[in-house]
């Protein structure tokens, strides 16, 4: 990457994009305005704890919904992702003087008070403050973002998604959780039997799945916004069903095929648990009743 630029930078995973990564990103669209210089973030290809301890940790958004938040929510025009396993072997100094100062030019850092870098994690929120200060370079270390007397983070919100508690989730997110991918074939399910035209979307890996239920979700593709009913599940009611997770969102007020094309999901409300159904009349009456709620859930909003 070529330093052929002054970029100020927010140093961290960022997963989920939440309200306390929100004000390392303010700070560096601050700092950027000040400066003349190009506001960025830095995150890594995978979890650091995961990639440290070998256990699976379930992740708010996948990589491009990181990038996509960061641009939206706060202005960040360039997202750097690096390969943690190499970051991981760096010496800390060499970190902040060969791969910031010299690789990607930067101008000013920000991180959080939490932040660890560099080979055994010796890097630390104190050593990039005084080696900024020793090259000239200007550092803000953000504390702790608390509300509700609970602090904002990645782990608090992954146990509100895995519960469903998609409305207290927002609170911690400042948006929506969001999902996004291509849509896949499903069973047409949706459409043929229960009348509503329906996209399939698959849980990125690594990803955390939802508690399982049905969710008043908004979905954005083609520069359109719908609606939609969104199941997060196995479908038990459904015939032939291999137990596969399912992410399925029938659409309101919309028809035509999306198969193949980008979309992006946002959770908003968790309407019911998943269940078993005596027939797929009974279904198809049950999911009318969560239109109908979906449908004053968003009048109310708007």
């Amino acid at each position: 990457m070529a330093n052929n630029q002054n970029r100020v930078i927010a140093l961290g995973f960022f997963d989920g994009v939440h309200l306390g990564h929100g004000a390392l990103l303010r700070a560096v669209t601050t700092a950027a305005d000040r400066l003349g210089a190009v506001p960025c973030a830095f995150t890594f290809d995978q979890h650091p704890g995961a990639a440290i301890t070998g256990q699976s940790v379930p992740l708010l958004s996948s990589v491009e919904d990181r990038i996509w938040l960061m641009r939206r929510c706060y202005g960040i025009k360039e997202v750097i992702v690096a390969s943690f396993d190499a970051m991981m072997r760096m010496d800390w100094e060499d970190f902040i003087v060969q791969y910031l100062v010299k690789e990607l030019g930067v101008a000013h850092v920000v991180a959080g008070h939490d932040f660890h870098f560099g080979y055994m994690g010796k890097g630390n929120p104190d050593r990039l403050r005084e080696k900024c200060a020793q090259l000239g370079i200007g550092c803000d270390i953000i504390p702790k973002v608390v509300q509700d007397g609970i602090t904002i983070s990645s782990t608090y919100i992954r146990t509100l998604i895995a519960q469903g508690e998609m409305e207290r989730a927002t609170q911690f997110l400042g948006h929506p959780h969001i999902l996004s991918n291509r849509v896949t074939h499903g069973k047409h399910i949706g459409s043929s039997t229960l009348g509503f035209p329906t996209v399939n979307l698959r849980i990125p890996e690594r990803v955390i799945v939802p508690a399982f239920g049905v969710y008043a979700t908004r979905v954005w593709f083609d520069g359109q916004c719908r609606c939609a009913v969104t199941n997060v599940g196995v479908r038990p009611t459904v015939d032939e069903n291999d137990g596969r997770v399912t992410v399925e969102g029938f659409l309101l007020d919309f028809d035509g095929d999306l198969y193949g094309h980008p979309m992006r999901m946002e959770f908003f409300k968790y309407l019911r648990g998943e269940q078993k159904f005596p027939s797929l009349q009974a279904l198809s009456e049950e999911i009318g009743r969560n239109v109908e709620q979906t449908r004053a859930y968003f009048r109310d909003r708007d």
